[in-house]
């Protein structure tokens, strides 16, 4: 292979090859935002889409999201089964059931521990596994109970950073070395240098998340928007970490709120409450900025523009081919 297309194929990876993906990006699962119509568009615009399953609760929302989401893409997605605690849980297996019966083949799990009474399931009905998680025990253990993926996010991440405040350029390496499975990275990836970043790691493709919040697309309000576009990378903050549940969050009012309680050492129920994603949802929908916190990773200080996803992600893909080519000629 000649230098002048080598470069070509160091953006098709393994990961691309298990899922049949075009590029080696997931985009990360948010809480009331990853519908069936902003899953669709991500994967449309060649990058893994993940549905959030834990919006629709029920067997039967979920089924009929599904059925959504595949009739707005031909292309590969993923659903995410989220095990972290909740004020109200889910029976979590119920939807695995529904996610079986759709024939859904990608299934992502997230908390601080492995599925391991579904895998079973999973591996009877030949799914592709992806289990999340902020941590290289962590990484360990969904490796030795069968995981084919596994997603490991560094401290700059938004939402859960889990305990160990390691970030992604030493997080990704150790993981990589640690494990012979594929290993995706995500925290604080924004853009070209980013991917190029990961691939080069050793990760076989990187996850985004923050820098889809300002998208065309996005399911939140416009002020929330602007309100991103306009932050730097110094407005992120840790909320819940006294609580072993650590998340960064934007830095507004709410999340100053909950650091209060937090630090007079106020009911736990107090703080989860202020915390509730029913208030972030009020912020996504009704552009009340001060409602609720939203998860934000520090990459939202590379945040300089509101594009449709497809130009996103084009535009990542240019930058990082350009980085590569750029190496290789040098």
């Amino acid at each position: 292979m000649t230098k002048k297309f080598k470069w070509l194929f160091l953006l098709k990876t393994k990961v691309n090859e298990m899922l049949g993906i075009e590029y080696p990006i997931f985009c990360g699962t948010m809480m009331n935002i990853s519908n069936p119509q902003f899953t669709a568009v991500c994967s449309n615009a060649g990058a893994l889409g993940i549905l959030a399953s834990a919006m629709y609760r029920k067997p039967k929302p979920l089924r009929k999201a599904l059925q959504d989401l595949k009739d707005l893409t031909n292309n590969p997605f993923a659903v995410n089964l989220n095990l972290f605690p909740m004020l109200k849980p889910i029976r979590q297996i119920d939807l695995v059931k529904v996610m079986i019966e759709e024939g859904i083949k990608i299934i992502e799990t997230s908390g601080h521990q492995a599925p391991e009474k579904y895998i079973p399931l999973f591996k009877k009905n030949d799914i592709i596994w992806i289990h999340k998680c902020a941590g290289i025990r962590y990484a360990k253990k969904a490796a030795s109970l069968g995981a084919d993926i596994v997603e490991v996010v560094g401290w700059e991440n938004g939402g859960s950073v889990g305990r160990f405040d390691i970030g992604t350029l030493v997080l990704t390496p150790i993981t990589v070395d640690a494990l012979n499975i594929p290993v995706v990275a995500g925290g604080g990836i924004s853009d070209g240098r980013g991917i190029v970043a990961a691939l080069s790691l050793g990760a076989e493709a990187a996850l985004i998340g923050t820098r889809l919040l300002t998208t065309q697309e996005c399911p939140i309000h416009e002020k929330l928007k602007q309100a991103l576009l306009n932050a730097t990378a110094y407005d992120t903050t840790l909320v819940m970490r006294s609580l072993g549940a650590a998340h960064r969050v934007w830095n507004n009012q709410a999340a100053k709120r909950v650091l209060e309680l937090e630090s007079s050492k106020s009911d736990q129920m107090e703080i989860f409450n202020m915390a509730v994603g029913s208030k972030s949802k009020l912020m996504y929908e009704q552009g009340d900025l001060t409602a609720g916190i939203v998860s934000c990773g520090q990459g939202v200080g590379l945040i300089h523009n509101i594009p449709t996803v497809k130009e996103l992600i084009d535009q990542i893909i240019k930058e990082a081919t350009e980085i590569i080519q750029m190496l290789f000629n040098s």
